[in-house]
Parts: structure tokens; sequence; C-alpha cells
């Protein structure tokens, strides 16, 4: 396989490899900053069609407890009842709805994201990176995303009001997605 073969020869099923997979988040801190996190613990499935994009679908779950932001009490805090309250709702979901093709490398596949038991649409731009056989014979994909939702819009609303303005935590939410996939026997 090279690392841009034709699309038709990609259909078929493939398992996200998580080793490989970085699945995080970006949100405005303090007014002034960026933080940055992840989850360490999910799983997913792709069912790719090269011949006809739109048949395709991706599957995403994601362990809250396993989010990251380099800061034990910030993920601690996440994880309490005042955002993700993980003992409650232990998994946030990503299930497609509709795949398209725009073009070249790019592709946009919306679907439903479940976080606290709400369910809203989500669209993520994907960037197609290529595909490659590693040195182990699997045959892999690999993908670029990026999305923006409004946490508020899932019941994430906590905050606190800053002395100068403005508030901690962003309601914007920058969602980054680079995934490598593993073609399924």
């Amino acid at each position: 396989m090279t690392a841009t073969p034709d699309l038709s020869t990609l259909t078929g099923d493939y398992t996200v490899d998580p080793a490989h997979t970085t699945i995080g988040f970006t949100a405005r801190h303090a007014m002034v900053t960026n933080v940055k996190g992840k989850f360490l613990d999910f799983t997913g499935t792709l069912h790719l069609d090269g011949t006809d994009p739109s048949r395709s679908t991706a599957s995403l779950d994601l362990t809250m407890d396993s989010i990251d932001t380099g800061s034990p009490d910030r993920d601690g805090h996440l994880k309490s009842s005042d955002f993700f309250n993980t003992a409650e709702h232990p998994t946030m979901t990503f299930r497609s709805t509709k795949a398209e093709s725009l073009g070249g490398d790019d592709y946009r596949i919306t679907g439903d994201l479940s976080i606290l038991g709400t369910t809203k649409p989500l669209t993520i731009d994907l960037e197609f990176n290529g595909a490659a056989k590693d040195p182990f014979g699997n045959e892999r994909v690999g993908f670029e995303g990026k999305a923006e939702i409004k946490r508020s819009e899932w019941g994430l609303t906590w905050n606190a009001a800053l002395e100068t303005g403005g508030v901690l935590v962003s309601d914007k939410i920058k969602l980054n997605f680079d995934i490598s996939a593993i073609r399924q026997a």
C-alpha cells in the first residue's frame, strides 16, 4: 500500500488505534490563555467506503475518568458534578449520521455527540492524512479533524466570574482529532 492509495482500495472496517490516536480539546482559561487536554481511554470504529464516502461511518466512546489536562487538581474538578459528573455519566459518545467528501483530501462527518445524557449534533471537518502498511503488516489510515462546540449546550455551565471581567472557563471548546485506525481482517 502506498501513502496515497486509490480510495476505493480503503473500503472496509477499521478500529481506532488508541496508542497512535489523540482525542483532545482546548478551552480558554481566565480569558488569557488556553488549557489543553485529552482523553486517555477510548474506543472507536470506522467503516470507510472509498467508492462512496457518504456511506462511511464513525463511532467513538470516551471514558470520562480518563481526562488529562496535566493537572490532577483540574482533572478532579472536571470529573466532579461541576463539569462531567463522571460517577453518573462515565462515557461520552459520538455516532455518525452523515459523511461527505468536500473534495481533495477534505471530508466532513456529522453525528450525535452525547455528554451528560444530552445528545446534540456535531460536525467534524477532517483531512485524510494517508494510508500505509505499517512494519507489522497492519493497513492503517490517518485523519486529522477539528470542531468547535459551546459546552453550555450540553449542560456544562459551571463557571466563575473574574474580578477583571469575563469568566474563568470559555463556553467555546475546540475539539481536535488525530486518528490512526487499523483495518480489520
